[in-house]
């Protein structure tokens, strides 16, 4: 591993720069149509791959890490929330940019942009594959080409979630840190003037809070897992209005994910799998909610021909028969605008 140590608190994983990364559970969605984001059904455990040296495959040991038990087509997202300072996260899918589409790099690209701003990006639900819109993440096994992986390189080779987090320099992260510090006396001069300040000193208010956690959306060989695409959903992935130069030339840290079934969670750690994913209709008709998030102020990335033309996974495993009832206009919530273990690193 490049730079400090990750560390995973909880199932919350913590990448050097303050980068905060969980994966939650979700509601698969259709296939055809665009929704509302899908509400967060629990985070998925997340286990150290060092824990587990005589029960984890040997290449995964080589990888380091960490894994995540996952149902064939279980979708899942990607929580950024508790994220402390500006980064730059590259996401990777089979060690395919889910950003870009391009082949997983160690450098930060612009043109096109190979990942996501943090703390702007909230979170992230698929691949960018339509302006202003995402194809969910969902799993699918490897060895059918089903994978993101699969259908962009022609192989199956890695699965998995890939992570790599870049802090800003030196230089930016000292400003960053200046402005922080001048908003926050200015929201304390407001907080002791007697009254709600003047407009200026609420805009600093605003400014100095942090943003707000995402409501609850949300040795042998192992069998396993890569992430296809699902349904699409309305959701940007934020252009990076900062140069390159403000960020690290180097990655500060890294992180290979595994996602493993639930009868190999199972073996390899003694611990029962999470339940299968609940039921779509049943969480509709319950009346719980979905959520809609815009940020006027961001500008979109547009989608790229490679990501574009990757395939559904219904294309490969089947239609889907579970039931759907989308949600009331009631149920859908406007969101915005409308310390813990090291992981060890391996070779990848």
């Amino acid at each position: 591993m490049t730079g400090t140590t990750v560390r995973i608190d909880g199932n919350t994983l913590r990448l050097p720069g303050g980068v905060a990364v969980r994966f939650v559970r979700t509601l698969r969605l259709p296939e055809t149509g665009t929704h509302a984001l899908p509400p967060g059904l629990g985070e998925f455990p997340v286990r150290r791959i060092s824990d587990h040296p005589d029960t984890v495959p040997a290449e995964w040991r080589a990888r380091g890490g960490v894994m995540v038990p996952v149902y064939l087509r279980e979708a899942m997202w990607l929580s950024f929330a508790g994220t402390t300072q500006p980064a730059a996260l590259q996401v990777g899918v089979g060690k395919v940019c889910a950003v870009s589409g391009r082949p997983w790099s160690d450098r930060l690209s612009h043109d096109p942009q190979n990942y996501l701003v943090l703390p702007r990006q909230p979170w992230l639900d698929g691949i960018n594959s339509g302006k202003g819109t995402v194809r969910q993440f969902v799993a699918v096994p490897l060895g059918m080409g089903a994978t993101v992986e699969g259908q962009v390189t022609g192989e199956e080779t890695w699965g998995g979630v890939q992570l790599q987090s870049f802090p800003l320099n030196d230089r930016e992260l000292q400003r960053w840190r200046e402005a922080e510090r001048r908003r926050s006396e200015q929201a304390r001069t407001a907080a002791f003037s007697g009254g709600y300040g003047t407009a200026p000193q609420m805009a600093a208010v605003a400014a100095s809070a942090p943003a707000p956690e995402a409501a609850p959306r949300r040795s042998r060989a192992a069998a396993a897992m890569g992430l296809g695409i699902g349904g699409a959903m309305r959701q940007e992935v934020y252009r990076d209005d900062r140069p390159l130069t403000d960020w690290a030339e180097e990655p500060a840290g890294r992180m290979f994910v595994h996602l493993v079934t639930p009868p190999e969670w199972r073996r390899i750690t003694g611990e029962a799998p999470p339940p299968s994913p609940v039921d779509r209709a049943a969480y509709t008709r319950a009346g719980l909610p979905w959520f809609d998030y815009y940020d006027q102020d961001a500008e979109d990335l547009s989608p790229t021909g490679t990501l574009q033309a990757v395939r559904l996974a219904g294309d490969w495993l089947g239609d889907d028969h579970e039931p759907w009832e989308e949600p009331s206009p009631q149920q859908v919530r406007p969101l915005k605008d409308a310390r813990g273990q090291p992981v060890e690193d391996g070779d990848w």
